[in-house]
């Protein structure tokens, strides 16, 4: 758009904001169409930068917690990310490794995953920025299984980068870090196999990867949320997976069932790394009861604190 054309465009939705004034004024920017609230928006981030100096800029840096450097060294985390894509490609089956975007559309997060918008960092374009691989891995592996056969199955994966709003004061937990993620998409023939198949998969490549990092030992923690699913979790009973029917937390996130990995290092304490389970985005995005969906994520930096 031309500058003056931009000035035109603001122009229009200014008008249309005051004509809204009062208390009314949030519900008309909460109204407006997607490109002309991101008119307004870029109008607002030009205004700003404009009055900043480099002196300010460096004083940002210096303090945001999001915009400083990770604390964790680029050849660690570089080892655990290695492993990992290693534990991909040993698969007689491996996930196709996806380069994600950095940004998401506005929603993926609190619209699929019901996180709070508030937790998500969310630019002046319209667009998210990625907080989770595992909600656009799922975006990705709806539109596969859209074009696929139906008895296919995709299997992704990917490294990502993301941003977490909050604030948690707490040793090894940051504004950014590193994710490695597989979601397995795909219907179930009938008798849960394809839960049992991908659950099986996923956790391969899980203890293969920690095996490579090596921890002393590791324990994937099930619990099953539907009675349904109880012959899921007896597939892969045993060589370290142990039932966990107290876990609170990720019920109304997961369905059917849902994981913990927990791994040691160097003969310290336990450590949860991972998390995983089924959920309902597929069937959701695809508006198809029959659509099912595992997803996974281990915390690279996380690892390579402690591996």
């Amino acid at each position: 758009m031309t500058q003056n054309g931009s000035r035109t465009a603001l122009g229009r939705v200014l008008r249309r904001v005051e004509n809204d004034g009062g208390d009314g004024v949030l519900a008309a920017l909460a109204g407006l169409p997607g490109a002309d609230l991101t008119t307004l928006q870029l109008e607002l981030a030009r205004r700003r930068a404009a009055a900043l100096s480099p002196a300010d800029v460096l004083a940002q840096y210096r303090r945001d917690r999001f915009t400083a450097p990770s604390p964790v060294p680029f050849r660690a985390l570089r080892r655990v990310e290695d492993a990992l894509l290693d534990a991909v490609a040993a698969q007689p089956e491996p996930a196709d490794v996806v380069t994600l975007a950095p940004l998401a559309p506005l929603g993926t997060h609190s619209v699929l995953a019901t996180v709070d918008q508030n937790k998500v960092v969310t630019t002046a374009r319209g667009t998210d920025v990625a907080a989770d691989p595992t909600n656009a891995l799922a975006l990705e592996a709806a539109v596969r299984r859209r074009a696929a056969a139906p008895r296919d199955v995709v299997r992704l994966a990917a490294v990502q980068r993301v941003v977490r709003a909050q604030f948690v004061d707490a040793a090894g937990m940051f504004a950014h870090f590193s994710l490695f993620a597989q979601v397995t998409a795909g219907r179930d023939p009938g008798g849960r196999s394809f839960e049992r198949a991908a659950l099986a998969e996923q956790l391969s490549v899980v203890t293969r990867a920690l095996d490579g990092l090596g921890a002393d030992g590791v324990e994937v923690r099930l619990t099953v949320l539907d009675p349904a699913f109880r012959a899921v979790a007896d597939g892969v009973a045993g060589a370290g997976a142990v039932d966990d029917p107290d876990r609170a937390t990720g019920r109304g996130y997961y369905e059917g069932l849902c994981f913990k990995v927990v791994a040691r290092f160097g003969g310290g304490e336990p450590q949860e790394v991972g998390d995983g389970g089924f959920v309902g985005w597929a069937r959701d995005l695809l508006s198809n009861g029959k659509e099912r969906l595992l997803i996974s994520g281990l915390g690279v930096d996380r690892l390579a604190s402690f591996s």
